[in-house]
């Protein structure tokens, strides 16, 4: 069995943002493995950073407009999208006042972590999840980069898992060295809490909830890992290795990358250990 479409959720992508390890693996993975011959969508957040101008952004009004409830408060969605025209290939941008304009990417201008980047990161989930939807696209793996993405594999096995969109989906999470520093807010778990979500889904993780840990939530829900980066938390490793699951390591040069990510695509997909 082949994976045909695979969703993209990524935290940063170049262009848009300053050059990483996780912006050009987000520029350069989706591309390679659509000149693979398989179809393709990308979500990032709308940082405050991007020029919407200069990059050419537009709002789609027929996918924005709903409102996602995060902690008993209403949050409008905002999608907006970017064509790389050489590439044939669009960017969708999830944005909302609130989390993304006018503010940077995982800390302000001093150098200081944003308390709600744990609700930041729930409302991108969702927000993805919402608009994939409304696309009335199925996507046979997703694969989800940077912590902004790591509530996502919980989402979808615990309460997309009916919809249409998503219900044969399988799901890879990519582990990179950089994370955040701080922990997320001591209520994070409760925010989490969405459908039937409860609080045995969340017991693997302690509380308050640090990178690790909201890598161990993903890892929990995925049916694959990739390990982006030769630093990444042994321990996550061994994790994932102990639920049964592929782990793809780190691997030298971006083609070998490139050629083993699209490998696993169709592992998760027939369910091969």
């Amino acid at each position: 069995m082949s994976a045909k479409k695979v969703l993209f959720i990524t935290q940063e992508i170049t262009p848009y943002v300053p050059e990483s390890e996780l912006s050009l693996i987000g520029q350069n993975l989706p591309q390679a493995i659509q000149d693979k011959g398989r179809e393709i969508r990308t979500f990032m957040p709308k940082w405050g950073i991007i020029n919407e101008r200069r990059n050419q952004l537009h709002e789609v009004i027929r996918l924005s407009g709903m409102n996602l409830i995060i902690d008993d408060t209403d949050h409008p969605l905002i999608i907006k999208v970017a064509s790389v025209q050489a590439a044939r290939r669009q960017i969708y941008f999830i944005d909302n006042d609130d989390y993304f304009q006018h503010r940077l990417m995982t800390t302000d201008e001093n150098g200081n972590e944003y308390e709600d980047n744990g609700e930041r990161a729930i409302f991108y989930a969702r927000g993805v999840l919402e608009t994939v939807k409304k696309l009335r696209w199925c996507p046979d793996v997703i694969h989800c980069h940077g912590w902004m993405s790591a509530v996502v594999p919980l989402y979808i096995k615990k309460a997309y898992y009916d919809e249409p969109s998503f219900r044969d989906s399988k799901v890879v999470f990519s582990i990179y060295d950089d994370g955040f520093k701080s922990n997320f807010v001591e209520n994070f778990n409760e925010q989490l809490k969405f459908k039937e979500i409860t609080s045995d889904d969340l017991k693997m993780i302690n509380n308050p909830v640090n990178y690790n840990e909201l890598c161990k939530l993903a890892i929990a829900y995925s049916d694959g890992v990739v390990q982006n980066g030769e630093n990444v938390n042994p321990e996550l490793l061994d994790y994932a290795r102990s639920l049964n699951i592929p782990v793809v390591e780190n691997q030298q040069g971006f083609e070998a990358y490139a050629d083993a990510c699209n490998t696993l695509y169709d592992k998760v997909l027939e369910g091969v250990k």
